[in-house]
């Protein structure tokens, strides 16, 4: 398939590419993590649930032609979670999309991945406007997507909870 982005990018520490079946197991790392769900699923996830949200993952590049990377550590080579472009069909726009391990937060990865994702979009789809759809409450978060030149733009009610939505601006950010 020809996909709107490349499957594969990197950075100075990091890996960005589709992910394969093997990486389940690290993503259960995040996913099975109460603090790292409590403001997006807000539950834990099984095994299986795990697999099949990365199944979901996959199938979004197939359908979309873009989606969200396998964040991999050059250092370790472990997946630390899923970062890219997110579009499912109930979202209001396509968005910029960030969730890692606990055991990798505070060193910069996730700005890190973000950044490389908001200048690949930029390269490849440069007429996709793009957001972070980010849960009021979730200040990590929403320090991040400030961090990398978005700008709140309004709250709206998503999945019966307040959301912010955060515009990406084309520029590049350091």
């Amino acid at each position: 398939m020809n996909y709107l982005i490349p499957e594969t990018a990197e950075t100075e520490r990091l890996i960005l590419r589709t992910f394969k079946e093997d990486d389940w197991l690290d993503l259960h790392q995040l996913y099975s993590d109460p603090k790292c769900t409590q403001y997006t699923i807000q539950r834990t996830l099984t095994e299986g649930e795990s697999w099949r949200t990365m199944a979901t993952m996959i199938g979004h590049w197939q359908l979309r032609g873009y989606g969200p990377y396998a964040l991999e550590d050059k250092a370790t080579g472990k997946v630390m979670g899923p970062v890219g472009l997110w579009y499912p069909n109930d979202w209001p726009e396509p968005e910029i999309k960030w969730a890692i391990s606990h055991a990798y937060w505070g060193h910069g990865y996730a700005s890190e991945a973000a950044r490389a994702v908001k200048k690949i979009a930029a390269d490849f789809m440069p007429e996709t406007s793009l957001i972070s759809l980010i849960f009021s409450e979730n200040e990590p978060s929403i320090k991040l997507a400030l961090a990398i030149g978005a700008k709140f733009e309004k709250e709206l009610e998503f999945r019966g909870q307040i959301a912010h939505i955060y515009r990406h601006s084309k520029e590049p950010t350091t």
